[in-house]
């Protein structure tokens, strides 16, 4: 519990101890990428698509992706309106490819600056003035942090209704673990590794499709577990052999995967908005405080809430609840992986986004989950069909 209450403390000392780069207004952000969008424009009509398409991964990559704004829209705007402009981008890419008109190619690109202003512009009026500069803050630190906290709660909840309350502090030392890893990342990547924005959307997709093979493995087996009589055995092993080694390290993991996907990111973007905040700094600490007492209330919350539960409510309830977020993940791990360009992307006309659900208009994002949809429900069928012939 100590651990889990200095874990802000610890990241307040941390930011104020880190190097911070000066960051550009998303006004300037938006003219970076306008200049390499106007270069693409200009190098497809000399003939040489290759550069163009390269150019426009700069563009994303470059100012869009490593000086934040797309996570600044995702945070302050919508996941929906960054999956927008990201599928923009790719539609030029796509034009590119396909040899087409320069003049369609031009009003996609139009388009897209025409999306890239209206959020700056949005963006810019929510870091103006105290109040926008703390709630913004705030969202950042709750956005993120959420889905961590949503496991480290449920994980906590289960070892605590298993018994297990002497290994609770093993998912305390794994988040522990995780922070300063997400520090030390941060840190690499700004002032030694300098890996490219494409390189931080392979690592970020690489994490995320870990975590969800984590996750999805153990809300099936705690939906498994759901039955009383066979929560009875699975209590008396536990009892005998206390937690396996397998076990543990897969709930460590699963808890060191979920605050590690969020935290180096999390400190780059502090990082940035403390640079770019004028000296009004304690807008921004207020922002961030509140939003990590929300956090630690949340997983309290779920925690006390979870762990009164009857056996199998408290089971469907915590097994669905990973489900869930497997299935985040896989949606979130699939969209950064295509921007890392390495699986494709075969977009969805007229297919919704649902930014909190990780539901975006690809195949490739769409049928991972639909597959994981249809193996949960196979696997959660052939389990009842057992049951019901054994009583």
């Amino acid at each position: 519990m100590k651990k889990l209450i200095v874990v802000p403390i610890l990241i307040c000392i941390m930011l104020v101890s880190q190097p911070v780069s000066a960051a550009t207004s998303w006004m300037g952000v938006v003219s970076k990428i306008s200049g390499y969008l106007n270069s693409a424009m200009v190098e497809y009509k000399n003939g040489d698509p290759v550069k163009a398409k390269s150019l426009v991964n700069e563009a994303y990559y470059g100012p869009f992706e490593s000086e934040r704004m797309e996570q600044a829209i995702r945070i302050n705007i919508s996941a929906k309106r960054a999956a927008e402009i990201e599928f923009q981008f790719n539609t030029i890419k796509k034009k590119i490819n396909a040899g087409a008109d320069i003049k369609s190619i031009e009003q996609e690109k139009d388009s897209l600056m025409k999306m890239l202003n209206t959020d700056a512009f949005v963006l810019l009026k929510a870091e103006q003035g105290s109040g926008g500069l703390w709630l913004y803050s705030l969202l950042i630190i709750v956005r993120e942090g959420v889905e961590a906290i949503l496991v480290i709660s449920a994980i906590t909840a289960y070892l605590i209704k298993s018994g297990n309350l002497n290994k609770v502090k093993e998912v305390y030392q794994s988040t522990f673990v995780a922070i300063l890893a997400s520090f030390l990342t941060a840190y690499l990547f700004r002032t030694i590794i300098h890996v490219s924005g494409k390189g931080q959307e392979v690592l970020e997709g690489s994490i995320l499709i870990i975590a969800m093979v984590f996750l999805f493995s153990m809300g099936y087996w705690m939906l498994r577990n759901a039955d009383p009589k066979r929560w009875k055995n699975h209590i008396e092993g536990l009892v005998k052999d206390s937690l396996t080694n397998g076990k543990r390290m897969m709930l460590w993991m699963a808890v060191f995967l979920a605050v590690y996907r969020e935290g180096a990111e999390t400190v780059l973007f502090y990082q940035a908005l403390l640079a770019d905040s004028s000296g009004d700094t304690n807008q921004i600490w207020l922002g961030f405080i509140v939003g990590a007492i929300i956090l630690i209330v949340l997983f309290f919350v779920i925690r006390f809430t979870s762990t009164r539960l009857p056996l199998r409510p408290f089971f469907i309830f915590s097994g669905s609840l990973l489900y869930v977020l497997a299935f985040i993940f896989a949606g979130e791990g699939i969209k950064e992986l295509q921007a890392g360009a390495v699986i494709s992307n075969s977009s969805i006309s007229g297919f919704p986004t649902i930014g909190t659900l990780g539901v975006f208009p690809s195949w490739e994002g769409v049928g991972m989950q639909s597959l994981m949809i249809i193996v949960t429900i196979i696997a959660l069928s052939l389990r009842k069909k057992k049951i019901d012939k054994n009583t």
